[in-house]
């Protein structure tokens, strides 16, 4: 770590999908995070351009490789001929029913900010798939979706949030959606107990 740069200035993206609003968990998500110790500092709903959703995905230049590739060794394993053997075709698939998903209605975007934030937002928001997502994650307690289910109706997977999946992939994500002035630099009373080295100031 950057000797200059704190745990706690560590920042994420968050992303409440169409279904999340539908859904009306905008509060509870919000909460989930909050009450971890994670502080916003960035806010905004817009409805996605395509091709927006599109770079958003491929800001790493071997997303598709990686997702065909993992997507065709989930058929293998279900034992399920996948629609091609060709990654990149089967991500092109998968990036074309992100983009109708993600598309479908208003998103809202968020920066959160705190020590491992990447990892305690993951955590707190469970695995991809809904239905083997923990209880207690917020996609195990508030979805009943699936990649059978997905694949059936031939679309993605309705998981309710997107959150960066590294520090290094929430800093590409986060200049993709917020302009710098958009993040706001503040500092909240209760990171005086989270981050204070004395807990000094609690006595009076």
């Amino acid at each position: 770590m950057d000797k200059e740069k704190h745990f706690k200035k560590e920042r994420t993206l968050v992303v409440i999908k169409p279904d999340g609003i539908q859904r009306t968990l905008i509060g509870e998500i919000i909460n989930r995070f909050e009450r971890a110790g994670l502080k916003m500092v960035g806010l905004k709903m817009l409805v996605p351009e395509a091709s927006f959703v599109e770079a958003h995905y491929t800001l790493d230049p071997n997303w598709k490789k990686n997702v065909g590739t993992k997507t065709i060794e989930s058929y293998n394993k279900k034992g399920i001929a996948p629609p091609s053997s060709d990654p990149i075709e089967v991500a092109n698939t998968v990036l074309g029913s992100l983009r109708k998903y993600m598309t479908a209605g208003p998103v809202i975007a968020m920066v959160f900010q705190g020590a491992h934030a990447v990892k305690i937002i993951r955590k707190i928001t469970g695995g991809t798939e809904p239905l083997t997502s923990d209880v207690g994650t917020i996609r195990g307690d508030y979805m009943v979706d699936s990649y059978q289910m997905a694949d059936t109706d031939k679309r993605a997977v309705r998981n309710l949030i997107h959150a960066s999946g590294s520090v290094e992939e929430a800093d590409m994500e986060i200049k993709h959606w917020f302009k710098d002035e958009e993040v706001i630099n503040y500092r909240l009373v209760q990171e005086e107990i989270l981050y204070d080295v004395n807990l000094d100031g609690i006595l009076e």
